[in-house]
């Protein structure tokens, strides 16, 4: 997620345990939706999108505060 930041995200995941928290979840579903996707797990189509939307909200949300960590530290 957000590759072209990991220098930030490094950071935050040690100084954020928020996000922390939401960086660890969105990969946990990030995992279950590929598995979905490739046939190793099986769930309904409901299931999936609603995993898919939390997985975005979550990625909005990290992009958000990345983009407020580059702002407070001039990067």
């Amino acid at each position: 997620m957000l590759h072209e930041y990991r220098d930030i995200i490094s950071k935050l995941k040690v100084e954020n345990a928020h996000f922390a928290k939401i960086f660890e979840r969105h990969n946990e579903l990030d995992k279950i939706v590929t598995e979905v996707e490739e046939g190793r797990q099986h769930m309904s189509d409901l299931e999936l999108e609603k995993l898919k939307k939390e997985k975005l909200r979550l990625k909005d949300e990290a992009y958000k505060m990345i983009l407020d960590y580059k702002k407070e530290h001039n990067l």
